[in-house]
């Protein structure tokens, strides 16, 4: 499923009044609502699937301008698709991209010689993993991307066709990777793209005896864990995130007694530290997030755990619910870049672009969020430091 930016600060512009938004980019939906039956699954899940290219020219616009540093942009951009941002959505990139990096440098920066693993859900053409492994000679760390079979067989294409990925992954030699007859895999030493829709993916209850491992045969279950989901879990039903959640949480790495999302406490395991960092839309009830839900709606575009989901205090509920109880914590974009960019960072940012529309854009910043949930112990202890709104 693609990490896409659908309906996301990268997307929305003014439109016919203050306060208001239409679609923009080329983009047609993501998980409508009608249509049942397979055809109809199929025909959403393309859709889904089709949305990541909004990503990749969101990031490249960004970094073109100088907002963001990432030779990898252009690199996993397809041919022909470069186009400019308004810049509203060039800083929203921005802050969404900078605050998710600040979370995973503090994950990596504890224990910097234990080895650690990230595993990112509907990675799609993200450039994280590379960005990371390229920063470091020889970082301690595991990286994982899970999307559809279409996405991971695009990824791989562009891995193998370009020298600057491969060598980001350290692979110099054929025997460095292997890649699935049907090219929609990838298994490095460091670096593992899985073909899989999330929705096969369940949360272990105390009776089940299935190996689960199967499913993700290279994740190492005995290493510290980040869970990274950019406006991915929010496509699939309240159910099947909370499914997808469970997977990891209570059955590829279940903690000594935690008490799951349903109520039922999860079978003893043990204990490794994980986290989650979510990013998505919020606040669907006020007058902009209606104008928004609507526009959104008008275009065959429904966000299904938008409205469970609706608050920065929902977000940490939401963590805590799924067992992460040593600390929960989230933020909107406008107090991210308020409170988490200093001021000469500031003045660098907005000396690239003249941005006249400031109501617009807290407006815009106030609708997105970033929330993250750990487990206590360690690979998280960094991320008591960083702060988040407490209201909401």
């Amino acid at each position: 499923m693609s990490a896409s930016q659908i309906p996301n600060l990268n997307t929305l512009r003014r439109g016919g009044g203050r306060g208001r938004l239409r679609g923009r980019g080329g983009i047609t939906g993501g998980y409508p609502g009608e249509g049942q039956g397979p055809r109809g699954t199929a025909s959403r899940d393309r859709v889904v699937q089709g949305t990541d290219n909004d990503a990749s020219v969101s990031r490249l616009s960004a970094v073109s301008l100088g907002y963001l540093e990432d030779p990898f942009a252009k690199t996993l951009t397809p041919p022909g698709l470069e186009t400019r941002r308004l810049p509203i959505i060039n800083r929203g990139t921005y802050v969404r991209t900078t605050a998710i990096d600040r979370l995973v440098a503090r994950f990596l920066s504890h224990a910097p010689h234990e080895r650690k693993q990230i595993i990112s859900l509907g990675a799609g053409t993200d450039t994280r993993a590379f960005r990371i492994f390229s920063s470091q000679s020889s970082p301690n760390l595991i990286y994982h991307e899970i999307d559809f079979a279409v996405n991971t067989t695009a990824k791989i294409k562009f891995i193998r066709s370009t020298p600057l990925l491969q060598r980001a992954l350290g692979i110099g030699r054929p025997e460095d990777v292997t890649v699935s007859d049907a090219g929609d895999a990838l298994h490095s030493a460091v670096y593992h793209l899985h073909p899989l829709d999330l929705r096969c993916l369940k949360g272990a209850s105390t009776s089940d005896t299935a190996d689960p491992q199967p499913l993700l045969r290279e994740v190492d279950r005995t290493l510290p864990t980040l869970l990274i989901s950019e406006c991915c879990l929010i496509y699939l039903s309240p159910s099947e995130a909370t499914d997808v959640v469970s997977y990891f949480t209570r059955t590829l790495f279940p903690d000594a007694q935690v008490a799951g999302v349903s109520g039922r406490t999860g079978t003893t395991g043990s204990g490794v530290p994980l986290g989650l960092i979510l990013y998505e839309p919020i606040r669907p009830d006020d007058a902009f997030g209606r104008t928004m839900v609507s526009n959104l709606a008008a275009r065959g575009i429904q966000l299904q755990t938008l409205h469970q989901y609706a608050s920065l205090k929902a977000q940490r509920e939401r963590l805590l619910g799924h067992g992460f109880s040593g600390g929960q914590a989230a933020a909107d974009v406008d107090f991210l870049w308020e409170r988490w960019v200093t001021e000469e960072e500031k003045e660098r940012v907005a000396g690239l672009e003249m941005l006249d529309e400031m109501e617009e854009w807290r407006l815009l910043a106030q609708h997105y969020c970033i929330a993250w949930g750990w487990r206590a112990g360690g690979g998280f202890d960094g991320w008591n430091e960083l702060e988040g709104q407490s209201g909401d």
